[in-house]
């Protein structure tokens, strides 16, 4: 989706369900002919301008909303977030046309679940959907625009379920990934270590000589160090020989154990660190069942993502000589083929 169109509000994205992307579509001289009221047509499915008009309105309402001014018309801005709706209803209606030949199919009662899982969410106790229809109101959509979004919303999620069951990842796979990306998998030297880390100098010096004296470095740590990710531990992590600013790196692996530092400044601000253990030497992450299951999982998300993506491509150049546009809707590189 474009960044030009921010953040809806739940009920809202219900007429934005579907993907809002670029892609290029194109007509020729057997292309259809836009019927009256629409602004475009793909094959035969007419893009209604009241359903472009709709999500035109909704999105001036959510810039105004995050109060964001909302591009005149005629400035690149508003033809963008324009062709961007546009784009996103075509690419819809091809994917309508693809689902059919696929034999996906959305059903009224599938519909109907959905919708009432969403009341059910938003408007808990709304049993009269007087809450749901001042939310519509509120929204200038009607039911029948909400049902046709959800429907095309489940469309898409049961063509990308059909797209990604071919998308396999073997055993294999994830042992020629693990031993490609072995680099990856090795660690330097490490050490255990604690710190606590300070704005000021001062402040740092002053725990320095409790920790000196005796005091719990855990407890200072937990109650003092403006380090959140390692606070809670009372200061405690593995650190990585050159993984870490160049004068707390310096010190940790330098030092003796057991040995706790003046305060050392970095860019982060000034640190007190307690080395905790020997240096422990470089190793290997094993292909243990986690890292199997990692790899796995970003191996199937990437050739998902891929299928995808060329499903989506075919798609778009199968239609491109299906597509027409009413005049003042057409892309700049279909303007000169445009039917009316």
């Amino acid at each position: 989706m474009s960044s030009s169109l921010r953040k809806l509000p739940p009920l809202l994205l219900l007429a934005l369900v579907t993907a809002l992307v670029a892609v290029a579509c194109g007509s020729s001289d057997s292309a259809p002919s836009v019927p009256p009221g629409a602004v475009a047509v793909v094959r035969d499915k007419p893009i209604q301008k009241s359903d472009f008009d709709q999500l035109m309105k909704q999105t001036e309402q959510n810039f105004t909303a995050q109060g964001q001014e909302f591009p005149k018309v005629g400035t690149p801005e508003y033809e963008n977030v324009k062709k961007t709706i546009l784009d996103g209803l075509v690419q819809q209606a091809e994917w309508e046309l693809a689902g059919e030949a696929m034999g996906v199919k959305v059903s009224d009662q599938e519909v109907e679940k959905q919708l009432d899982a969403l009341k059910q969410q938003y408007f808990p106790g709304d049993t009269n959907d007087e809450k749901y229809k001042a939310e519509l109101a509120k929204a200038g959509l009607t039911d029948k625009q909400v049902r046709e979004r959800l429907k095309a919303k489940l469309l898409s999620d049961k063509i990308k379920k059909a797209v990604y069951s071919k998308v396999k990842v073997t055993d294999g796979d994830v042992q020629t990934y693990y031993t490609t990306h072995l680099a990856d998998y090795k660690q330097p030297d490490s050490r255990d270590v604690r710190h606590i880390l300070l704005k000021t100098k001062a402040q740092a010096e002053k725990l320095y000589e409790q920790i000196k004296s005796g005091a719990d470095f855990a407890k200072l740590a937990r109650k003092y160090s403006t380090d959140t990710g390692t606070a809670q531990q009372g200061g405690k992590y593995t650190a990585y020989k050159g993984r870490s600013v160049a004068p707390f790196d310096k010190f940790v692996f330098a030092a003796k154990t057991g040995e706790l530092s003046h305060p050392i400044k970095t860019e982060f601000g000034w640190h007190v660190i307690l080395v905790l253990s020997d240096i422990k030497p470089p190793s290997t992450t094993p292909l243990n069942k986690d890292l199997k299951s990692q790899i796995h999982t970003t191996l199937l998300q990437q050739r998902q993502k891929a299928a995808l993506d060329k499903w989506t491509k075919d798609v778009t150049a199968k239609y491109k000589d299906d597509v027409a546009y009413a005049p003042g809707y057409a892309p700049a590189q279909a303007a000169g083929t445009t039917t009316g």
